[in-house]
């Protein structure tokens, strides 16, 4: 708890359940690093290196992760309830059945990553990359995507769009398929 660790070298370390609440990782190289079910939460992460760390089921509440590399990362079941994700690359991650509920996902990059199942009730989305992602049984509700939705190519199928204005959004091969669209306004 409180760790001071920026800057440090990490890669390949294993973390497993580790006690990493209001740690400072700032600039750490997480780079492979097991980190699963770990106590993160109000952890400073901006611009670590978390290329392919697991961090499934792990506690991220309310952590600063802007700017971080978490390409391919696996962040299943992770509780990143209100986390600060802006300007991250999380490309090829797999948050599956993830609680991203009120987190801050402005520039992140999310293209091909997997969402199914997550819960993304309040995200801030504007300026977010979700081409290709999939978000198939995801709940995507009064989130903040003031500018285009970018989804094109994305697996919306089961998804909860509910109350979502999609006008200007390209939906260009995007699968909607038993996807909720009650209140969606698309013209």
């Amino acid at each position: 708890q409180d760790a001071k660790l920026s800057g440090a070298n990490l890669s390949g370390a294993d973390l497993r359940g580790a006690d990493l609440a209001r740690a400072f990782l700032q600039g750490t190289n997480l780079y492979d690093a097991n980190l699963h079910q770990a106590i993160l939460y109000d952890a400073i992460l901006q611009k670590a290196d978390l290329r392919g760390a697991n961090l499934g089921q792990a506690d991220l509440y309310s952590a600063n992760i802007a700017g971080a590399n978490l390409t391919g990362a696996d962040l299943s079941r992770a509780f990143l309830g209100g986390a600060d994700l802006s300007g991250a690359d999380l490309s090829g991650a797999n948050l599956i059945g993830t609680n991203l509920r009120y987190a801050n996902l402005r520039y992140a990059n999310l293209s091909g990553a997997l969402l199914h199942g997550a819960n993304l009730s309040g995200v801030d989305f504007r300026t977010t990359n979700l081409n290709g992602a999939t978000l198939s049984a995801a709940t995507i509700s009064g989130g903040n995507y003031n500018e285009a939705f970018p989804v094109s190519g994305a697996n919306l199928s089961g998804a909860n769009l509910s109350g979502f204005d999609l006008r200007t959004t390209n939906l260009y091969g995007a699968l909607l398929l038993g996807a909720n669209l009650s209140g969606v306004d698309l013209f």
